[in-house]
Formats: structure tokens, C-alpha cells, sequence
């Protein structure tokens, strides 16, 4: 299968991983949809270097917990490019608090932008995907899809309940020529990382220091944060005729963490 020419929408790539996964895409001949949050004239510059490397990108701003901007985001796309060939759910946020400290609002945020929307970007794309004949749907997960994390509750939730929804949907559309997989990346130093060090070293009683290697790279056992592009490798392997046969599964790229 020729990637050139298709088109992916990737949810929450202005920056982190989802940007790494564009990058990717782009570099491969993918046409992508960026979506997220950011400065303006940043997510200009990132969308732009994206057509330099001879490929259509596009920008939509909606808003992860707003099921019908999602919609429209999806619909959007399919008039602009003809096709939703590559959905890439990886929006997410996070919250870092003992159980009984948890916002109420936080949770429901998790819980929305994490796995909701990808649910809503999945039962949209799905029937062009059908139409089409070839469909590839990559949910970002986690680690924390596998195990758990204490001060983390609605995002382990959340990541969990993608795993589920991936198997669910991988069955639905096995003999439609579209495959559902999950990858669960241990940790990455994007920026959603980077803002939960003081949190968590808060919750713990820890230095920032400590957290990343007491913490963090503890679970890792190669001592190492993996990379965006390691991951955007990944998902452009989920998409090769090479992965054809593997769907309603996870990749796990966490340097041997769930090995444990």
C-alpha cells in the first residue's frame, strides 16, 4: 500500500507527539489534518513546515470535549481531501492528585479529551473508511493503558478504557480492510510531561530531579525517554501492508516497562 496521497487527521498535534506522528506522516507523502491547542503564529509555522515537505496540512482548531466540533472537524476534512484514510487519536490531558483531592472537572476533562473524543472521531471516519475500502485508526494509549500509576485515576481510566474501545472496534471492522491498534508509549519528555514534574513532585514529596529519574525512568528499564519519532515510526508501521494482520492489539514502546 502506497501512503502517498492519503490522509490522516491527527488529534492533538500542534505539538509532543502528535506533532512527532506529523511529521512522520508528512515526510512519508501523508496529507494530515493538525488539530490542538497553541499561539496562533505557532501552529502556522508547524503547519507550514509540514507542506515544505510536499505534502497538503491543514489546521482545525475543535475543541476535544465538544463532540460536534469533532464531528465537524472529521466531515471537514473528508470535503477538503476526498478521504479520511488514517485517524490518529492522541489528545490528551492530565491531572495529578490523590483520589479524594481529584477535581470533579478535571476528571470529566480527562475523560472527555482522552477517550471520548476518540470515540466520536472513530464512529465518524469509520463509514468513509468503509466506502473507501482501507482504513487504519492508531490510538495513542500509554503505558498506564496496561498499568497504574497512584495520583493519576482519570487518566489510567481514561488510557484503559482506550484499550477497550480499540479491541471493540478492531472486531467491528476486521473484514472491511481497516485495522484498529493502540500504542502505548512509555514516557516521553513533550510538554504534557514536562508540566506534570512539579505536580507530581508535589504529590510526592520528591525534587523535580527525582521524579525524572526516581519516578519517570524508574519503570523504563533502559533509562531512557522515548522519542517522537520512535513513535512516529510506529504508527507508520501500523499503516504498511506489513501490519495488515495485526489489529486489536497494542504496540508497547516503554523501554520494557509492562515487561516487569
Amino acid at each position: 500500500m502506497v501512503l502517498k496521497g492519503k490522509t490522516a487527521i491527527i488529534t492533538g498535534s500542534t505539538s509532543g507527539i502528535g506533532l512527532g506522528i506529523a511529521q512522520g506522516f508528512a515526510k512519508e507523502g501523508i496529507n494530515v489534518v493538525l488539530n490542538g491547542f497553541g499561539a496562533a503564529d505557532e501552529i502556522e509555522k508547524e503547519r507550514a513546515g509540514l507542506e515544505a515537505l510536499g505534502v497538503k496540512a491543514v489546521y482545525n482548531g475543535a475543541d476535544m470535549t465538544k463532540p460536534g466540533e469533532i464531528v465537524a472537524m472529521v466531515e471537514e476534512a473528508r470535503e477538503q481531501f476526498g478521504s479520511v484514510d488514517i485517524i490518529v487519536n492522541n489528545a490528551g490531558i492530565q491531572n495529578v492528585q490523590p483520589v479524594e483531592e481529584f477535581p470533579p472537572e478535571k476528571w470529566d476533562a480527562i475523560i472527555a479529551i482522552n477517550m471520548s473524543s476518540a470515540f466520536h472521531t472513530v464512529r465518524t471516519a469509520i463509514p468513509y473508511m468503509k466506502k473507501a475500502g482501507w482504513g487504519r485508526v492508531i490510538n495513542i494509549a500509554s503505558a498506564h493503558g496496561l498499568v497504574a500509576s497512584p495520583f493519576k485515576s482519570a487518566y489510567v481510566t481514561a488510557k484503559h478504557g482506550i484499550m477497550g474501545f480499540t479491541k471493540t472496534v478492531a472486531l467491528e471492522v476486521a473484514q472491511n480492510n481497516i485495522t484498529c491498534n493502540a500504542i502505548c508509549p512509555g514516557y516521553v519528555l513533550t510538554p504534557l510531561v514536562e508540566k506534570q514534574i512539579p505536580d507530581t513532585a508535589r504529590a510526592r514529596g520528591m525534587s523535580e530531579e527525582q521524579v525524572k529519574n526516581d519516578v519517570l525512568l524508574a519503570a523504563q528499564w533502559t533509562k531512557k525517554f522515548v522519542t517522537v519519532e520512535q513513535l512516529a515510526g510506529t504508527a507508520l508501521f501500523l499503516c504498511s501492508d506489513a501490519a495488515e494482520n495485526i489489529t486489536g492489539t497494542h504496540i508497547s514502546v516503554d523501554g520494557g516497562w509492562t515487561a516487569a
